[in-house]
């Protein structure tokens, strides 16, 4: 069996919101049209970059219906199919795959931190129940599990999964994967905390699984592409560090509050963020908002950046970036 191969930018999607706080189906279709108008390869729906966990069973299930009815071709759709037990995520999983899902990915069941025994056991359970192509989400901070290498290549036998994410340091994790494994794509976190991108895109990596492709997806998608010749590590390099200040913004507090809260500043359609979660206001907010003026997003998005008072100069402008910025600055999505 000849494995699905993603390439690119790999977007994890925030979920809109209308003003009554019921999901914004029209904004989804705008924001999808946004991905595929500018080089997004594919998107990731219910990833955390989504709220899941704020969303109620039914919204989760009616989020992959409607928004599998938008699939154009130009993009694979991926669902975010985690649940709180195996029996639970085989059945989001079957639920996606029957309407219309082009894949899943799943990370470890939060909060009951099992052993690693249990995980992998989980992960093999849950390719035996379907055809569907599934990734797997290495993301210790969020799920209180890592896997080491060795048992990502056992789960990388079965010919379901396709896709790793990993969110740890770990070069070394991710050169044993590449090395081993070149049917799967090995795609990493954005963000510059980990500091995984530089280091997997020089070994072969085949792209990002981000959120900072929300408010910039042209330069997420060029900043995603497999090095083939001199010229694509060349473009990468230019776009990294030019990034930056961005990506350091996107992780500054807990996903998604900054990425959100920067998309509803600029009058992209994404609503407000669920309760207990709250946007970022005054010099936090004024931050990202001149960061997207300095790299002249605004001008290549047409986005209307509203005037806000920083209070001070912002470390991120000078081409800076605290790992420790916020409480979130080394979760990813």
């Amino acid at each position: 069996m000849v494995k699905t191969r993603i390439e690119g930018s790999f977007v994890a999607l925030i979920t809109p919101f209308n003003a009554d706080g019921s999901v914004d189906f029209g904004a989804f279709r705008t924001l999808l049209r946004f991905q595929e108008d500018h080089g997004t390869a594919a998107v990731l729906f219910l990833g955390s970059t989504g709220e899941p966990t704020l969303l109620s069973p039914e919204e989760r299930r009616q989020i992959v219906v409607e928004t599998a009815r938008m699939k154009t071709g130009r993009m694979p759709f991926f669902y975010g199919c985690t649940g709180g037990s195996t029996e639970a995520t085989i059945a989001n999983v079957r639920f996606a795959r029957d309407h219309g899902a082009d894949g899943a990915i799943l990370a470890a069941p939060p909060y009951i931190c099992a052993s690693e025994d249990d995980i992998e056991r989980f992960f093999l359970e849950i390719a035996e129940s379907t055809d569907l192509p599934l990734g797997i989400y290495n993301n210790p901070p969020r799920v209180g599990t890592d896997l080491g290498w060795e048992r990502l290549l056992r789960l990388f036998l079965h010919p379901n999964y396709v896709v790793h994410k990993e969110s740890t340091a770990r070069v070394g994790q991710v050169a044993q994967v590449l090395a081993a494994r070149p049917d799967v794509a090995v795609m990493c976190c954005d963000s510059p905390n980990l500091g995984l991108v530089v280091p997997t895109m020089s070994l072969g990596g085949h792209g990002t699984a981000n959120m900072t492709g929300n408010v910039a997806p042209a330069e997420m998608a060029r900043l995603s592409t497999p090095w083939r010749r001199w010229e694509d590590a060349e473009a990468f390099r230019e776009t990294y560090l030019r990034l930056l200040p961005l990506l350091h913004f996107t992780y500054s507090a807990t996903n998604p509050v900054p990425v959100k809260s920067l998309m509803k500043a600029l009058g992209l359609p994404a609503g407000d963020l669920r309760r207990p979660l709250r946007a970022l206001e005054g010099p936090a907010l004024a931050t990202g908002l001149a960061i997207v003026q300095t790299l002249g997003l605004d001008m290549r998005y047409g986005y209307k950046v509203p005037a806000l008072d920083t209070g001070k100069e912002s470390t991120f402008l000078r081409g800076g970036g605290d790992a420790s910025a916020g409480p979130g600055a080394t979760q990813s999505l």
